[in-house]
């Protein structure tokens, strides 16, 4: 996903992409201040430089041709800020701004570039944790659904379940600050800071596996 070359690679070998769905993304969850440079790293650069990657390769092409679908898994943590996830959060941000500037930047080549928000998703990805924000949790297959939806609608940003983006946007447009914060106490949008560090060993060490092979990568390149 971060290396450009290993898109070209991918592209050489499979030939003309007509439809890309960007779904890879990891989340190490924590208090920001005790984040490791090297995971902070690993999700700006699989999250948000992956993503771009991906567009980057197969859009030319698909405006060459004249046609094309870029669908780009970002999260409901693109509009809602969550404890306990700054960096992903900032990551999802803008994989959902990216994502609509290239959709504004390509309007009338053909190419349609499409976002979709989950919420919180069963699966590895948010074992062991309690994510707060009052957000529900969906199925993989939900999020499929969404996704396959897209090359039908075409829509700019699909949250799963549907009500969720727009429920929040009416939040920020109506709710004062301090009515806000106190509907966060009363749901406990920090309960993401409490993780059940068991339930999640799994994820956590290999995402740590990850981050420090990643690292070491990017100071060979050095």
């Amino acid at each position: 996903m971060t290396d450009r070359d290993s898109w070209a690679a991918l592209l050489a070998e499979t030939g003309p992409i007509d439809v890309l769905v960007n779904n890879a993304g990891v989340m190490p969850l924590g208090r920001f201040e005790t984040e490791a440079e090297a995971t902070t790293d690993l999700i700006l650069d699989v999250n948000v430089r992956g993503m771009l990657n991906g567009m980057r390769a197969v859009v030319p092409g698909m405006v060459d041709r004249g046609r094309g679908h870029v669908v780009n898994v970002a999260s409901m943590a693109g509009m809602i800020p969550i404890p306990g996830m700054v960096t992903y959060n900032a990551s999802k941000f803008a994989a959902l701004g990216a994502s609509l500037a290239a959709r504004r930047e390509y309007d009338g080549t053909g190419v349609a570039i499409c976002a979709i928000l989950p919420s919180a998703v069963r699966t590895e990805l948010s074992s062991g944790a309690q994510l707060g924000g009052g957000m529900p949790t969906v199925d993989p297959e939900d999020v499929a659904a969404a996704v396959l939806d897209t090359l039908r609608t075409r829509a700019a940003r699909t949250s799963v379940p549907k009500w969720v983006a727009p429920g929040w946007s009416l939040v920020e447009a109506f709710v004062p600050e301090p009515i806000e914060r106190l509907a966060r106490t009363l749901i406990d949008d920090r309960r993401t800071l409490a993780l059940d560090a068991a339930a999640r060993k799994a994820y956590t060490d290999r995402m740590d596996r990850h981050a420090s092979a990643h690292a070491a990568g990017e100071e060979a390149a050095r």
